[in-house]
C-alpha cells in the first residue's frame, strides 16, 4: 500500500509514525523548508496536560489526551514527568475556584506546598492546584525527533514541496494540512495564538505555571537553558503575521505577575500563528475518496495527535474505519 502524507506537523508526523508501526512506510509531503517552518506545532507550549485543560474542553480531550502522556514517552526522550501548577493572586482566587470546579485529579495545595513545588514562588502565591499527573515536552524537539526517526526508518519527507490532495499519489493520502485546508473544508476556522519566548536564566521553574486572570489565563513552560515559552492568547481570526501591541503588553504584564524576574528577561522569540477548529473545538477525520482529511486540533495538537494519529491509521488501512468526531 502506498500511502502518502500532506503536512510535518505534529498531526502529520505522529500518523506517519502510527503507520510505519503497522508497517506501512508513507512518503511526507511539506511545503515548509524543514520542520516547524510553516507549522503551528512550532509555536506550541508542550504541555501534555488533559486534566487542565477539561477547564474549557470536552470531556474527550480529557480521555484522549492522557493517551498522549505515555506516546510521546514511547516516541521522545523529552518527556519531563514533573506536573502542573495553577495558581491566582488573591483578587482573583474566585478564578481558582472556578478552575477546581472543572477540572479534575488534583491537589489543593497551600503557599507552603508551593514553596517546596516551586522555591521560585514562595510567598507570592498562597492557594494553588496541583495536577501531579501531568507533565510537558519542548515541542520543537519533539517533532524533531519524531522526523529523524521517521526518516531513519525510511520515511521520505519532501521539502518545500506545497501539494493538493488530489495531486498526490497514492492508495490513500492524509490531508494534515491544518488551516492550509480550508478551501477543502470550509467549516474549519482559524484562531489566531501569540507567545513569547523568554530568556531568564536567573530564574527557574519546574513545571508549567498556570496564572489565572478573568481575562487572559497565563501559561509559562519551562524550556532548557533558561528559556520559558509564555503564552497564548486566542483570537477568534486567522491572521498569522502581527502580534498585538495590547497582546505583547498583556503577556509580558502576567509574566512579570508571576514572578518580577521576568521583567529582566531578554526576549527571544515572538511567535503568532493560526489554530485550526472547528465549532465545538473536536478534531474530525474525514474521508473524501481516497482522500483522509485530518484537522481541527484547535490547541490540543500534542495532546489529540497520538489519538487521532490512531484513528487515521486504522483507517488508512481499513475503508470501513472513519469516525469523524473524536468521542
Amino acid at each position: 500500500m502506498q500511502v502518502a502524507i500532506i503536512g510535518a506537523g505534529v498531526c502529520g508526523l505522529s500518523c506517519a509514525t502510527e503507520l510505519v508501526q503497522r508497517g506501512v512506510v508513507p512518503v511526507i509531503y511539506e511545503r515548509g523548508s524543514r520542520i516547524g517552518a510553516a507549522a503551528c506545532s512550532w509555536f506550541a507550549g508542550g504541555m501534555l496536560a488533559p486534566w487542565c485543560e477539561r477547564e474549557n474542553a470536552d470531556e474527550a480531550v480529557l480521555v484522549h489526551g492522557q493517551q498522549a502522556l505515555s506516546w510521546w514517552r514511547q516516541h521522545t526522550d523529552g518527556v519531563v514527568d514533573a506536573g502542573s501548577l495553577v495558581v491566582a493572586p488573591p483578587r482573583d482566587i474566585a478564578e481558582l475556584r472556578r478552575f477546581a470546579v472543572r477540572t479534575r485529579g488534583f491537589e489543593r495545595i497551600d503557599g507552603e506546598r508551593i514553596a517546596a513545588l516551586e522555591p521560585e514562588l514562595a510567598d507570592r502565591f498562597q492557594r494553588g492546584l496541583y495536577f501531579p499527573d501531568e507533565a510537558h515536552l519542548n515541542p520543537r524537539r519533539a517533532i524533531q525527533q519524531l522526523a529523524e526517526r521517521l526518516q531513519q526508518q525510511g520515511v521520505s519527507i519532501h521539502f518545500d514541496t506545497e501539494v493538493a490532495p488530489d495531486a498526490v499519489d497514492g492508495d490513500v493520502v492524509l490531508d494534515c494540512r491544518g488551516y492550509a485546508a480550508r478551501p477543502d473544508w470550509d467549516v474549519l476556522r482559524g484562531v489566531k495564538g501569540e507567545m513569547l519566548i523568554l530568556r531568564a536564566p536567573e530564574l527557574q521553574l519546574n513545571r508549567p505555571v498556570r496564572l489565572l486572570h478573568p481575562r487572559i489565563p497565563l501559561y509559562v513552560v519551562p524550556r532548557e537553558e533558561g528559556h520559558f515559552m509564555v503564552g497564548a492568547t486566542m483570537i477568534e481570526n486567522a491572521e498569522r503575521d502581527r502580534l498585538s501591541a495590547r497582546s505583547l503588553l498583556e503577556l509580558l504584564g502576567s509574566a512579570y505577575a508571576l514572578h518580577p524576574g521576568f521583567g529582566e528577561a531578554e526576549v527571544v522569540e515572538i511567535g503568532v500563528d493560526v489554530r485550526p477548529a472547528f465549532a465545538d473545538n473536536l478534531p474530525r477525520l474525514r474521508r473524501q475518496g481516497r482522500v483522509l482529511q485530518v484537522n481541527g486540533l484547535y490547541r490540543h495538537g500534542f495532546l489529540l495527535s497520538p489519538a487521532m494519529a490512531v484513528r487515521a491509521a486504522q483507517a488508512a488501512l481499513d475503508p470501513a474505519s472513519t469516525p469523524e468526531v473524536l468521542q
